[in-house]
């Protein structure tokens, strides 16, 4: 059994998943009013009041290391964690843009596919990200030597229960599995 330091990786996304393009809400699923209960205004940025504040509690029951993977960057720790109720997350750094994320992106896959897979170190990992593709998913296949579960969302939706329950099944799934440094694949 692995240890609490070797949970497995969520990479999380905050526009799509957390912050849906779809029509705003008046208020959120579960009764709340739609705005930030602290850390950030809605004059700093609206899209803010698209959070609906759930998510904490049911991102923080997941047995998982949460860690932001999104352009929000350290403000995601700023003005994000705080309407979720989260502690402050480690945030992946993205790298400057090279000439093979171009080659990449001509070729389907995301920019943020190769830094996640270095970023994990062979980890197990799951990416939450409304812009995933099949591309991504062989890329991290044939690269990543831990298991993976590349997880898109439907950023008109944001997360909802049936990504938590696939999201859920997983991370259960890799807590139980003693071999996680051998296999492939979600």
């Amino acid at each position: 059994m692995t240890g609490p330091a070797q949970r497995p990786l969520l990479f999380l996304d905050v526009d799509g998943p957390l912050i849906p393009f779809g029509p705003p809400p008046e208020h959120h699923p579960d009764g709340h009013p739609a705005y930030p209960t602290s850390g950030a205004s809605l004059e700093s940025n609206p899209l803010l009041a698209r959070i609906n504040p759930a998510h904490g509690p049911r991102l923080s029951t997941l047995p998982c290391e949460l860690v932001w993977a999104t352009t929000w960057m350290e403000d995601a720790n700023e003005c994000v964690a705080p309407i979720l109720g989260l502690p402050r997350l480690p945030v992946v750094d993205w790298p400057e843009p090279s000439d093979v994320d171009e080659q990449d992106e001509r070729n389907g896959m995301h920019w943020k596919t190769r830094a996640l897979v270095g970023w994990a170190a062979g980890r197990p990992f799951a990416w939450v990200d409304d812009e995933i593709t099949d591309v991504d998913r062989a890329w991290v296949s044939a690269h990543h030597r831990g298991r993976a579960l590349l997880h898109r969302v439907d950023p008109r939706q944001g997360l909802g229960d049936a990504d938590y329950a696939v999201l859920t099944e997983w991370s259960h799934r890799m807590r139980g599995n003693a071999s996680l440094r051998t296999g492939r694949g979600g």
